[in-house]
């Protein structure tokens, strides 16, 4: 039997999660139970690779296990992009290999367009979804830099992107903060928490979620016990969808780096405050620096602001943290919105990324019986959900060329060991952030 080392636990104030649709969590599992199928995670990857199961089996059971509540996690915790182009930030012109580009293009559109069609299928219409686009902006030189390389990167791709000026950006995003920002148009804006949610309460009949039941052990065999508080979880085949918590399953151990960003949420902006900036009802803006600040503007007329990084080995929230962060969301609020300065924020919280070294996720066969959609380096809002839906066609037969590129991909880096691993992660987190200048 090989114990979970370390179980999900996040902060109790995720803006997203509380300012959404009030929902009933589905109950925990109670005693035990038995499914050929059994997926853990109940964020963007799992609800896909369970409901995309579901519908390949339907004479089936897909158990899908939630440690906590749908929404209130990892998936509920992000800035709310579903962003189709690449950004190889290790690539000159920020593209790189043009058909690992076309492929990675591919699969985030695969995303998008299957949770657009699930909204309108589902009705989910307090997800929010838009086509809006995104802003990728600059304030200082090495930023312009970054998005005059970008846009030549798009160009040779065929995307359709557009650098607007400082002036006429404030027209679009309400502030003369920035210089120049790059739009490009195919990204959809969405209240992910609702969004999740959403996902949850339309899944198939013959998906059956259990919320707040962790996972505390796992036998491996021909098939898989799970033990939860209660009971037990029989598999006949398990899919781990639980992103860095894989790692305690026994699986990339020692190739994920759990990092966790933050971000604070406005009260919503009274029709004054709102004349004050001008600009669209609904934006995002992404930093053209990787340590900057994300922005948003949401359809209740919220600012969200994202930035601040803390490498958390055991995947769960540090206590205290987001008192430490929330000084610098203001700092950067106040730069931006200088006439927004008596608007308060009324939640904070952080929120864990699956990052690699190397940039590569997982994708695949773990062990026999055991296959796994982990690491999403960031983008697990469309990745997750476009892996989780080819990972459940791989295990109906059902193999297309995306699924070739992801089998074939390299798999995530080793990382140094501790202490070794701490010190240099930390170092480049408090380093990156301060280089950020402005744009942080």
């Amino acid at each position: 039997m090989q114990r979970i080392g370390s179980l999900p636990s996040d902060d109790s104030s995720p803006g997203w999660f509380h300012t959404s649709r009030l929902r009933q969590p589905r109950p925990p599992l109670i005693g035990d139970a038995q499914a050929p199928w059994v997926v853990i995670g109940g964020g963007f990857t799992g609800l896909a690779a369970a409901r995309q199961l579901a519908l390949n089996f339907p004479n089936d059971t897909v158990i899908l296990v939630e440690a906590q509540q749908v929404g209130f996690g990892t998936s509920g915790r992000n800035a709310g992009f579903l962003i189709d182009v690449p950004h190889d930030i290790g690539a000159p012109d920020y593209i790189g290999d043009q058909a690992n580009a076309k492929n990675i293009l591919a699969l985030n559109q695969r995303g998008q367009h299957i949770l657009r069609d699930l909204v309108e299928q589902h009705n989910i219409v307090d997800a929010q979804l838009r086509h809006s686009g995104k802003y990728q902006a600059a304030i200082e030189d090495k930023g312009i830099a970054v998005l005059n390389a970008y846009r030549g990167g798009l160009e040779k791709l065929g995307e359709k992107v557009q650098l607007i000026e400082g002036d006429e950006l404030k027209e679009h995003i309400g502030t003369s903060f920035y210089r120049k920002a790059l739009f490009t148009p195919g990204t959809m804006l969405v209240q992910p928490s609702a969004l999740v949610k959403g996902l949850a309460d339309s899944l198939p009949e013959n998906v059956k979620l259990y919320e707040d039941t962790p996972i505390t052990a796992v036998d491996y065999g021909q098939k898989t016990t799970l033990h939860h508080p209660t009971g037990r979880i029989i598999a006949d085949k398990l899919i781990l969808a639980n992103n860095a918590f894989g790692q305690y399953f026994g699986f990339l151990q020692g190739r994920m780096l759990p990092i966790f960003t933050y971000g604070s949420l406005t009260r919503p902006l009274t029709a004054a405050e709102q004349a004050s900036i001008g600009g669209k009802d609904f934006w995002g803006v992404i930093p053209a620096d990787p340590f900057g600040s994300t922005l948003r503007r949401t359809h209740d007329n919220r600012i969200l602001v994202r930035n601040s990084f803390s490498f958390n080995p055991d995947g769960r929230h540090k206590p205290g943290y987001t008192d430490k962060v929330r000084q610098s969301h203001r700092l950067s609020f106040e730069r931006r919105f200088p006439t927004l300065t008596n608007v308060e924020f009324e939640h904070t919280w952080g929120g864990g990324l699956a990052m690699t070294r190397n940039g590569q996720g997982f994708f695949g066969q773990l062990r026999e019986n055991v296959y796994g959609a982990l690491g999403c380096n960031g983008l697990g809002t469309v990745r997750g959900t476009a892996t989780g839906t080819l990972l459940a066609n791989m295990l109906a037969g059902k193999n297309e060329s995306l699924t070739e590129f992801l089998l074939a991909a390299p798999k995530p880096n080793w990382n140094p060991p501790e202490p070794a691993l701490s010190i240099g992660v930390n170092f480049t987190l408090r380093t990156g952030q301060a280089r950020a200048g402005l744009e942080a």
